[in-house]
C-alpha cells in the first residue's frame, strides 16, 4: 500500500486515485535541500500555497513542506467538496419545487446519492491539478518536501532527516475539526467534515451536533438529498451572525423538515441495537435522538502540535494557535504565520489575503497590517448568509452611533421572479453619514452580493456612491441600490424639501 493511502481518503476509485496522484503522489521523492532558502513554508493549504507561489514568482528560493494533502482543507475536505454537495442538494430542491414554476419535477431518490458523491470526487480531482505537487515543482520552481516538519532551531526545520535552513519561514499548518468532549462519542464513532465526504451511501437518519457554518450547511444539504436530519445547537444558529439572519435560517430548517433543537446541550452518545443515540437536554428535559450517523460540526482548532515550536522560539496557545502580531510576525522575527493556525478568520479567502501580507512583510520589509483588511464571509445555506464589517452590537460596544438601512428581498422584482424572496439586505452606517461600517445580506446569492459592499468599503465609497451606480434591472443586486436610495431619502430634510419646492414654484412663473 502506498503512503498516500494511509490518509483517510476513500473510496479507492479513479477520482480519488487522481486526487492523490496530484496532492500526495505515492512515488514522490523529496529533493536535496538548497544551502539556504529565502522562505520555508510549512503547510500546503491555501495560505502556504499562496505564500510559496507568490514568493517563488518574485524570484525567491522557496521550500514548501506538507505532511498530508496539498490543497489543505479547502480542496480536500472543505470548500470544494462541500459546495459540490450543496449544489446537488439545491438542484434536488429546485426539482421538488418545479410545480411552483409551472413545470413537472420529482423527488430525489435514495440511489441518487452515490452519483452525487461520485460527481463531488470528480470535481475535486479535476480542481486538484492547480494545487498539485508536479505543478509547484515543475511550473513554479518550488522545492516540495512531503513529510513532517519540525523546527530544530530558530532558523531551520527538519523534514525526513533533511535540514532546511531559511532566512524567513511561514507557518501555515491550518486547523482540524474539533472533537468535543461528549461522553461516549469516541467509542460510538462519528463523522466530521474531514470524513463525511467519504460517504458513498446516504445515511437515512443523520444527527448533526453543532449549528455553526459547517453544521448548518451540511444539515440542510443532507436533508435535501433525502436524509432525516436533526440538528442540535447549544445556542442559536450561527451565534456570531445577525440574530435576524439566524432566525430566518431556523424557520427555513423547520419548514424543510429538519428537526431543530436550539439552546440544547449534548450529554451522552451511545450505541443501541446497532444504531447511534444522542441524549440531549432541551427545554429542561432529556431527549433521545436516534440515527445511523452522527456528524460533529463543533468548529476548528489550530494545528500546532508536533512542530517543536519551542525550539524555534515561537509562542503559541493550544486554542488560539500560533501567536502573531498585526504584521503576522511571531515571537521569532524570522518566522511568520498565516491562515487558520493563527487567525480568528478561518476562511480560504482570509488565508489567501494573509499570505499576500506575509510575502510583503517577510521578504520585502513591508508593514502591511492584518487589522486593515476588510473581510467578508458567507455561510452557504439556502438562503446564504453573508457579512462584512461591524455588526450593530459591535458598534454599540465601541460607542459608535449608527443608522441602519434595510430592504427585504421580497420587495425585489427579480427575487420574486426567481422564487427567492427569503432574506434581506441590512447596511450599517455611521450616524448622519453615508460611511458604511458593515452589512449583512441574507439571500439566495448573498455570497456574490456582499462583494459590492466590500469593494465600496475598501474604496471608502459610501451609500451615495452605490446609489449613483447604475445596477442592471432586473437583478437581485437591486436590493443594494434600494438600500442606498433609502439613505438618500434621509437627506431630503423638511427644510431642503421646502427650499426645492420654492425653487420649482419660481420656475413655473
Amino acid at each position: 500500500m502506498s503512503e498516500s493511502w494511509k490518509f483517510p481518503v476513500s473510496p479507492r476509485d479513479a477520482c480519488n486515485r487522481a486526487l492523490l496522484g496530484n496532492v500526495h503522489p505515492p512515488e514522490w521523492r523529496n529533493p536535496d535541500p538548497q544551502p539556504i532558502y529565502n522562505l520555508v513554508v510549512i503547510g500546503a493549504g491555501t495560505a502556504g500555497l499562496i505564500s510559496a507561489a507568490g514568493a517563488a514568482g518574485l524570484g525567491a528560493k522557496v521550500a514548501l513542506v506538507e505532511r498530508h494533502l496539498m490543497g489543505g482543507d479547502c480542496l480536500n475536505v472543505g470548500c470544494v467538496p462541500s459546495k459540490s454537495l450543496i449544489r446537488s442538494a439545491r438542484l434536488a430542491t429546485e426539482m421538488k419545487k418545479a410545480a411552483e414554476f409551472g413545470l413537472t419535477g420529482g423527488d430525489v431518490r435514495q440511489d441518487d446519492f452515490p452519483r452525487v458523491m461520485q460527481r463531488l470526487r470528480r470535481i475535486r480531482a479535476e480542481i486538484s491539478r492547480h494545487d498539485s505537487a508536479s505543478r509547484y515543482r515543475d511550473e513554479l520552481g518550488v522545492d516540495l518536501f512531503l513529510g513532517e516538519a519540525t523546527f530544530c532551531g530558530p532558523d531551520a526545520v527538519e523534514v525526513g532527516g533533511k535540514q532546511l535552513r531559511f532566512k524567513k519561514a511561514v507557518i501555515a499548518t491550518g486547523a482540524s475539526a474539533v472533537h468535543p468532549r461528549i461522553e461516549g462519542l469516541a467509542d460510538t464513532g462519528f463523522l466530521t467534515n474531514e470524513t463525511v465526504f467519504n460517504l458513498t451511501e446516504l445515511p437515512r437518519q443523520l444527527i448533526v451536533v453543532g449549528g455553526g457554518p459547517i453544521g448548518c450547511e451540511l444539515a440542510q444539504a443532507f436533508r435535501r438529498l433525502g436524509a432525516d436530519v436533526s440538528i442540535v445547537q447549544h445556542s442559536r444558529f450561527l451565534p456570531r451572525e445577525d440574530p435576524d439572519a439566524s432566525a430566518i435560517l431556523a424557520r427555513v430548517f423547520e419548514r424543510e423538515g429538519i428537526r431543530v433543537l436550539l439552546d440544547a446541550d449534548t450529554k451522552l452518545v451511545r450505541r443501541q441495537g446497532g444504531r447511534r443515540q444522542v441524549i440531549v437536554t432541551h427545554n429542561g428535559q432529556d431527549e433521545i435522538l436516534e440515527g445511523e450517523q452522527i456528524l460533529i460540526g463543533a468548529g476548528r482548532a489550530p494545528n500546532v502540535d508536533g512542530l517543536n515550536l519551542d525550539a524555534a522560539g515561537v509562542q503559541y496557545d493550544p486554542r488560539r494557535g500560533v501567536i502573531v502580531d498585526d504584521f503576522l510576525r511571531t515571537s521569532n522575527p524570522r518566522i511568520y504565520a498565516a491562515g487558520d493556525c493563527c487567525m480568528a478568520w478561518k476562511f480560504t479567502h482570509a488565508a489567501d489575503a494573509a499570505a499576500r501580507l506575509v510575502i510583503q512583510n517577510a521578504l520585502f520589509k513591508g508593514r502591511a497590517r492584518l487589522s486593515r483588511l476588510i473581510m467578508p464571509w458567507c455561510t452557504y445555506t439556502d438562503p446564504e448568509i453573508a457579512h462584512v464589517g461591524l455588526y450593530e452590537y459591535d458598534a454599540a460596544e465601541r460607542g459608535v452611533e449608527t443608522d441602519t438601512f434595510r430592504v427585504e428581498m421580497a420587495d425585489i422584482d427579480r427575487a420574486q421572479a426567481d422564487g427567492q424572496t427569503e432574506g434581506f439586505v441590512k447596511v450599517l452606517v455611521r450616524k448622519g453619514t453615508d460611511r458604511i461600517l458593515g452589512a449583512t445580506i441574507v439571500s439566495a446569492h448573498a455570497g456574490e452580493m456582499i462583494s459590492e459592499i466590500s469593494v465600496a468599503m475598501a474604496a471608502n465609497a459610501g451609500l451615495k456612491t452605490l446609489s449613483a451606480a447604475i445596477h442592471p434591472y432586473p437583478t437581485q443586486t437591486e436590493a443594494l441600490k434600494r438600500v442606498a436610495d433609502a439613505y438618500n431619502r434621509t437627506r431630503l430634510t423638511p427644510t431642503i424639501k421646502k427650499l426645492l419646492a420654492g425653487w420649482l414654484r419660481w420656475q413655473r412663473r
